[in-house]
Parts: structure tokens; sequence; C-alpha cells
């Protein structure tokens, strides 16, 4: 069920305080949480009103790693006015060229602006991690396993080893925890819905990012993994190669990074497989099923990979071809 996007009532009283009063109040956007985005228009001026209603949403880590990433020469949302006990932000606009829309239009330029993806990694990773981000290592990436075997198996009926399961992925992630790359500040949700074209600015800055409120203290592959294997567009596997190929040749990593990679791509596509199938089955969002067949398949490109034998092992035997695409192809 998509939200309502009626802006809340108290929306205007909060616009006129901060010298916004009769704006024009439209519909952006709603998200998997309970956030929903307006903009305001006045004339010819216009920002974005972000509605994170309490208790419900917390803003103030948005407005931080807001803060922390404009500092670090990043393009995030400058915070124009807060009312936090009313879950109120108005936030700088980066207009609507999305990169998800700019490539669907323009396919001829994915590689592009896809280097300028992994560039903006590159550069984001030079940093040490924000300070106070929660960790991002094996217990955590176990523990989100979880929702594949808790909420995607019961929804297709598959009763399956759920020790060997955790089992196969402690083998697989443990040599990765360990690897020494990072920590780094990880943005989690990096991919082609939550990247704006930003007009007049360059370079990196040229991005500007959205949706970061979840950010982690984590291991660099992760963030390049979810860009590139994006659950809501197809990146082609040649330029998958060639961006991996260019983040490793700029961060000097060796070939611990790409098993990292992989490992993670896998981790993060279980995962979402399970996450989606929560917001079908406890949300009531049914559209999310549609993406999963695009899951299956990125997953099982990821699992082909030799370092990640054990998980594809018990995944050949506890998930057969019927509680894969199968479910999904209706919806899709």
């Amino acid at each position: 069920m998509a939200p309502s996007m009626t802006p809340p009532p108290h929306a205007p009283d909060f616009l006129a305080a901060f010298g916004w009063a009769g704006a024009e109040i439209l519909p952006l956007a709603g998200d998997a949480s309970f956030r929903r985005y307006f903009r305001v228009v006045l004339g010819d001026r216009s920002a974005v009103l972000m509605d994170a209603p309490p208790p419900h949403e917390d803003p103030q880590p948005f407005i931080a790693v807001a803060e922390w990433l404009i500092g670090r020469g990043l393009s995030a949302p400058e915070i124009l006015a807060r009312d936090l006990e009313k879950g109120l932000l108005l936030l700088g606009d980066f207009g609507s060229a999305r990169l998800r829309e700019t490539l669907d239009v323009d396919p001829q330029r994915e590689r592009e602006l896809y280097e300028l993806a992994t560039d903006l990694l590159v550069h984001l990773h030079e940093h040490p991690p924000m300070e106070g981000l929660n960790p991002h290592g094996l217990d955590q990436w176990l523990e989100e396993l979880k929702l594949f075997t808790e909420w995607y198996c019961s929804a297709v009926g598959a009763d399956v080893d759920v020790d060997a399961y955790q089992a196969a992925w402690r083998e697989v992630l443990e040599p990765i925890a360990g690897d020494g790359l990072g920590p780094v500040t990880v943005l989690r949700d990096y991919h082609a819905e939550n990247i704006m074209l930003v007009e007049g600015r360059g370079g990196v800055e040229h991005f500007g990012l959205l949706d970061f409120q979840d950010a982690l203290a984590g291991h660099p592959a992760y963030d390049l993994a979810s860009v590139l294997e994006d659950a809501r567009r197809d990146v082609s596997p040649e330029v998958e190669r060639t961006m991996i190929d260019r983040y490793v040749a700029a961060t000097g990593h060796n070939e611990q990074f790409e098993r990292a990679y992989w490992s993670l791509a896998a981790q993060r596509n279980t995962r979402i497989l399970g996450v989606f199938t929560r917001l079908w089955k406890r949300d009531n969002k049914p559209g999310y099923r549609r993406f999963q067949p695009r899951m299956w398949g990125l997953l099982e490109r990821d699992l082909a990979q030799p370092n990640l034998k054990p998980v594809r092992n018990w995944f050949d035997v506890n998930i057969p071809d019927e509680f894969r695409r199968a479910p999904w192809k209706q919806a899709a």
C-alpha cells in the first residue's frame, strides 16, 4: 500500500516560520520507511520537505551524516530548517535529474556515470569513518542474513536447514571480516534511485546523495556492490567488471577486495530477497515482489564465484528452482 502523499497538517506553519509562507507543497516521493518527501515551491525558489514522523522516524541521524558528507566535499542536502519534535526537515533541492531515469533515457552514458559513482566511493573511503557509527561487520552480516530464512523461505514454503545456512555464510564471511580493508563509512543504500545529478556541480560533487541515514562503519566493498548490483535496474556485467577494476586501481587494494566484493554482494542480495518479502508480507507493499527475479539473477551470478562455494552448495540443496524465480514470475 503506497503511503498517503497529503502533507502533514503542521507543514504550512513550519514553512511559514522559516520564510516559506504560502509555498505550494507538491508530492515528491515515499519510500520503504515512514518517511515522505514533498517539493516546496515559492516563486522561483524550491526546497524539499522531509516528513519523518516520530516515533517511527528520527531525522537526527540524517542530519548528522548529511553534515559530515558535506564536510568531506560531497553533495548531501543542506539542512535549511528543522523541527525535530514534529519530524520535519527543509532540505536543499537537488532538482529532478536522478541517475536511474537519466540512464533509462540515455543508456550510452552508463559507463561514464558509473565511473563517477565509483570515484565518489574512492573519495569517500579516503576519509576515516564518521565517528559514532555502528559497526557493520561479521555479526551484523550474519544477523541480516536471517531475513532470508525468516521471511523468504517462510513465504515460499521452503523447509530449510537454518543451522547449515548460518555455518556456510560464516565460512564465507569470516575471511572478509578479517581482511583489514576498512572500516569506512558505508552509506548502505547507494544505488541509482538515491543519486541525483546536480546541475552546476562537477566531479564527485555532481552526484547528490540521498537516503544515507542508516550509514554504518564497515567494509569498502559493500557500497560498490550496492551500486553495481542494483535491485532496481540492470547494470551490465561489463560495466561491473570495469568498475571493480577501476576501484582496485585507484585504491591499491589487491585480490582480497574482489573476494570481499562478491561475498558482500551475495550477502546483500540474499538480505534484500528477505527484506522485499517482508515489505510484501508484513508491510502490505506487494510491489516489491517485482524486483525478486532480478535479485535471484544477481545472487546466482555472485554464487558462481569460487569462494562462495559453501553458500552455493547450501542453496543448491535447500532452495531448488521452484522456490527461486517461479513464485515471482506473475508479480514481475
